[in-house]
């Protein structure tokens, strides 16, 4: 990477880490572990009726929902039934955490949404530490 591009590149990385960091399922997380979590972090951005994963498919990346509405629904004898609806500030994606490693349901934009996606692969180990750390916290 050239100095230019470390330029055009430093500022948004610097926005990414602060968003990765402002978002509510991460509040007061130590400071080391967002900035590995912007590490692997990716801006996404789902419309209205856009299917974001289906039950079945491998499971591989979770989202910090920052704005927007979610369905999570699970087909039965081929008709989607809504389990629940998740949105603003909300973690998208258990599943890549625990075996199979398979959706367990079908999740759909109901809203034009943006989130901060993760691939599972690329951050698992550390992510895992993190969010399961960020979990039992939140329960306590």
């Amino acid at each position: 990477m050239n100095e230019d591009e470390e330029k055009r590149i430093a500022p948004e990385r610097a926005q990414l880490e602060k968003e990765v960091a402002a978002h509510p399922f991460l509040i007061g997380m130590d400071d080391r572990h967002v900035r590995l979590l912007a590490d692997c972090a990716m801006r996404s951005h789902f419309h209205a009726g856009g299917v974001i994963f289906r039950e079945g498919e491998a499971a591989n990346r979770f989202y910090l929902i920052e704005r927007g509405k979610i369905a999570l629904e699970s087909s039965t004898l081929g008709e989607p039934v809504r389990i629940e609806e998740i949105g603003d500030g909300d973690l998208l994606g258990w599943s890549w955490l625990f075996p199979p490693y398979a959706w367990h349901f079908t999740a759909r934009a109901l809203e034009e949404t943006t989130a901060i996606s993760f691939t599972a692969q690329f951050c698992a180990s550390t992510a895992r530490r993190i969010i399961l750390s960020a979990s039992s916290s939140l329960n306590e």
